[in-house]
């Protein structure tokens, strides 16, 4: 149908018409006495509409303009078409206004949570607290005090649940630790968690810490935050000692005058996760060292760079001083000690620019001192030589070969092999080394492998594979993490494996002779006891034909001792990474998860003792996730024997498998706004320069009068050199004139 003006013919319903504009031929408005515009309805589609007002009027010339299934009809004519500046104008204004409104709420949202996160209310219920907690009783060898129950044990319904539950004591707040808590399930376990420091440590991103390319505060996650996730308990202090026989772990803590308070810490379970220290390797001086293990150890060496960075500018320093303050050294060419080098070549090759003078950038020099031939040696050799030439292109020097004998306060000895395979002894001078050369036990595990004969490994205690301290009362110990090892020794276990098939046989052991049948029954028990021998036993035939000597189809006691014996030596030590912490963490938080399934039918069969690790779950199998590390700018990946290695690209991969793994939503943030203000702003600054710790100090000091100038008297100060003592009041410029050596002696006071 045709609407002309405000006239309306309609010829079906308006929910099922369709429209087209038309344009009309003028004798064709003359003889009708129609105008413009002119408007199609009909029930047909559009397209068909059209064609049909064509054929019944030969004198229309449709031209469609716009199509759209109408459920109304308007007596208002169609809109006008708009010029493509108007349209551009309009939709940037519209789109600019919906940002600012979008934008302007979730501002407002936030101040509103914000507001919400502060409490005024200072009203607070009365908590209930046990005698037992206020005044412990005391027993044990040393008559120490006995913390059977703690001082939070009834702050809620959850912790009063648990309160009676078996005793799980967790040392230490490193990977293996915090993967532990996290798989345990609330309320099976009272959870008591003991450590020095309180505080989670995410060390893959250390070496990032030191320059300042992230903050310290986004690598660490406070442990109360994780430990409360399980209704347990933490005490910030120190294992000292386990008494095995009563199951008493002696503490100790610091009171608040400074002195030791010790007390017994009762367990039915007891992780062992402290970690490791340094290995000194038995070379002197490392007083003169800096260490890479905790949070300390970051912030002591961001003053230590700025502070050397500061004397070189002073003109004062000796050109020959000048290089030894901007010699940095690194002994350890392991990914600590690598990583780190690769940061500091960074921020001195892209920040130093901008606040100090270009002349240092010339003079600077980074050595790494390595023993091996190569550079990260435990990596495929095609990325320790692509390590090596981006540390060439770098002028980051690399000395292989090479091994510290003294750590001077000046300078650095060392022997290196020419090439001619003689050893000659070196020096580098230096203000700066950097020690990460592997790791050594604690004193707490030395003093436990001194209790027990059967811990021979001076490197670290021995576990067997379900991560059972070895020698310790079975099923109530375990070591995870760097102070463990897991110990491979599957021939000492050959007559275990025999034993089933000598009863049936009613022989001795050592004295039967297996078939090949029999042999595979052997590895069966093999892989299932040691799985990390699995990839040693996949042709049994092979290794059944090798060791039969005498051809005669079955292998005897010493045939057998001899092909496990060899399995044994293919064997190697577990790494002491995180990936390996974490996964003995999360290996114990589920078989702890099973026993207390399983405690009820164990109980009902009255199996309260002998091996129930191995009853209810199995043996602990490392599965090596693969090796990456950052050399400046790039980064290598070793992935199982797939290797890869590139320049950006591979550091934004880096980046994505850390943040991943970060332990908590808030370090992620954290993470993300720390590598976008490097971007923006650079890294920050590495530290406090020592007159601005003079300056925070002086504050402390009385204020002296004088009549000219409100100025903190230093010179009169007893912490000052004897030089600056005694003096005269100074004159207002007298303070600009204070040496550098007055100012290391306030720095070290502060810190």
């Amino acid at each position: 149908m045709i609407r002309s003006g405000p006239t309306h013919i309609f010829a079906a319903p308006a929910n099922r018409l369709s429209k087209a504009t038309l344009r009309i031929s003028p004798r064709f408005q003359q003889n009708h006495g129609l105008r413009p515009p002119l408007t199609v309805l009909s029930p047909y589609p559009t397209r068909a509409a059209s064609s049909l007002l064509t054929t019944r009027h030969p004198l229309l010339s449709c031209t469609r303009t716009k199509l759209q299934s109408l459920r109304q009809i308007s007596t208002k004519q169609l809109p006008l078409q708009r010029g493509p500046v108007f349209r551009f104008f309009y939709r940037f204004f519209a789109y600019t206004g919906g940002f600012i409104l979008v934008a302007g709420g979730l501002v407002l949202a936030f101040f509103i949570y914000d507001a919400s996160t502060y409490r005024e209310d200072l009203s607070y219920n009365d908590i209930p607290v046990s005698t037992e907690a206020l005044y412990p009783r005391k027993g044990g060898p040393k008559n120490l005090p006995i913390a059977d129950t703690l001082v939070d044990d009834d702050d809620c319904p959850e912790n009063t649940r648990s309160k009676h539950k078996p005793k799980l004591v967790v040392l230490g707040s490193g990977w293996g630790s915090v993967a532990l808590l996290k798989q345990l399930k609330p309320e099976d376990y009272h959870i008591t968690v003991v450590s020095p420091v309180n505080y989670f440590l995410f060390t893959p991103m250390l070496p990032s810490a030191t320059v300042g390319t992230l903050e310290l505060r986004s690598l660490v996650e406070p442990i109360r935050r994780i430990v409360q996730r399980v209704k347990g308990h933490f005490l910030r202090a120190e294992a000292v000692d386990v008494e095995f026989s009563e199951r008493l772990l002696e503490v100790k803590q610091n009171d608040a005058n400074g002195g030791e308070r010790h007390f017994y810490l009762p367990y039915d379970k007891l992780v062992i996760g402290v970690g490791s220290t340094t290995n000194p390797h038995g070379v002197a001086g490392l007083e003169n060292c800096h260490f890479l293990k905790d949070i300390e150890d970051a912030r002591k060496i961001r003053n230590k760079i700025l502070e050397n960075l500061e004397f070189a500018c002073l003109p004062t320093t000796s050109d020959e001083e000048r290089k030894r303050f901007l010699s940095f050294v690194v002994s350890g060419g392991g990914p600590t000690g690598v990583e780190f080098a690769a940061e500091l070549f960074d921020l001195l090759n892209e920040d130093l620019g901008r606040s100090f003078p270009k002349i240092l950038r010339n003079e600077i020099s980074v050595h790494v001192i390595q023993s091996r031939g190569h550079i990260l040696n435990t990596y495929d050799e095609a990325l320790s030589r692509y390590a090596e030439e981006r540390f060439a292109h770098d002028q980051v020097e690399v000395l292989t070969n090479s091994r510290v004998k003294e750590v001077r306060p000046d300078k650095i000895l060392f022997t290196q092999k020419n090439e001619q395979g003689e050893t000659v002894t070196k020096e580098l001078p230096h203000a700066f080394c950097l020690w990460s050369t592997g790791v050594s036990q604690t004193d707490f595990c030395k003093r436990l492998a001194s209790k027990i004969p059967t811990q021979t490994n001076r490197h670290a205690l021995e576990t067997d594979t379900h991560l059972r301290l070895n020698g310790a009362p079975l099923g109530s110990v375990y070591a995870i993490g760097d102070c463990s090892t897991v110990q491979n020794n599957v021939a000492d276990h050959l007559v275990t494996f025999l034993r089933s098939a000598a009863v049936e046989h009613h022989k001795d052991p050592e004295q039967m002779r297996i078939t090949f049948a029999q042999w595979r029954g052997v590895a069966q028990k093999v892989k299932k006891q040691f799985p990390q021998a699995n990839a040693h036993l996949k042709r049994l035939d092979r290794l059944f034909e090798q060791y039969d000597k005498d051809k005669n189809g079955t292998l005897d006691f010493g045939e057998l001792h001899e092909l496990l014996l060899q399995i044994d030596s293919k064997l190697t030590s577990l790494p002491a990474t995180a990936q390996r912490a974490h996964q003995q963490g999360q290996y114990l938080g589920r078989k702890f998860n099973k026993l207390v399934q399983a405690a009820p039918g164990l109980a009902a069969n009255e199996m309260s003792y002998g091996d129930l690790d191995d009853a209810v779950y199995k043996a602990f199998d490392y599965r090596h996730m693969g090796s990456l590390a950052y050399i400046g700018n790039s980064a290598v990946f070793d992935f199982n024997g797939l290797s890869f290695s590139g320049g950006l690209l591979a550091v934004y991969l880096w980046r994505s498998v850390y943040f991943a793994q970060s332990v908590s939503f808030r370090t992620r943030v954290l993470l993300a706004m720390d590598w976008s203000k490097r971007a923006m702003f650079g890294r920050a600054q590495p530290g406090r320069s020592p007159f601005r710790i003079l300056q925070s100090h002086t504050r402390k000091i009385k204020r002296k009068e004088t009549k000219d100038i409100g100025f903190y008297n230093v010179c009169t100060c007893n912490k000052a050199p004897e030089s600056t003592r005694n003096k005269s009041p100074p004159s207002p410029g007298d303070h600009l004139r204070l040496t550098w050596q007055t100012a290391r002696t306030f720095a070290e006071e502060a810190k």
